[in-house]
């Protein structure tokens, strides 16, 4: 039963790869402790890489994606492009049948002042560090 089970995690990470490899631009937020603003970073980073990103998230993390979202959007660097729902079946070893989880996926693209703002921020970071030095 565990051979089993582990072959089947084992082509589900396949496929998933598979599926992914597409989206080079797709932050996958789980509910790990990693800081609300790691994540915000990192899709600012994906937006100037790819010029959107999507964030997508199942369950308690949905909650962490819609604020990343918002801070992107409130700080004038990322405009909604698409907002989709969903519930995806996962299996739950410790139950023995798959159970349902939200899933959110949402679309942002840059705004028109995104390099503006980002160029802005960048120079305001190197005048801060500029003045620890002296």
């Amino acid at each position: 039963l565990a051979m089993a089970a582990v072959q089947q995690i084992a082509e589900g990470v396949t496929n998933l790869s598979i599926a992914d490899s597409a989206k080079k631009n797709r932050i996958q937020v789980s509910n790990t402790k990693k800081p609300l603003f790691f994540y915000v970073n990192l899709a600012k980073r994906y937006m100037q890489q790819h010029n959107e990103v999507e964030l997508s998230a199942l369950g308690m993390a949905i909650a962490t994606v819609v604020t990343v979202a918002e801070i992107l959007k409130n700080n004038g660097l990322a405009v909604e492009k698409k907002i989709m729902t969903s519930t995806v079946d996962i299996k739950d070893d410790s139950r023995g049948r798959p159970v349902q989880k939200a899933k959110i996926e949402i679309l942002l693209g840059k705004t028109e002042n995104f390099d503006k703002l980002m160029a802005a921020a960048a120079e305001e970071a190197d005048v801060g560090e500029d003045q620890e030095q002296s």
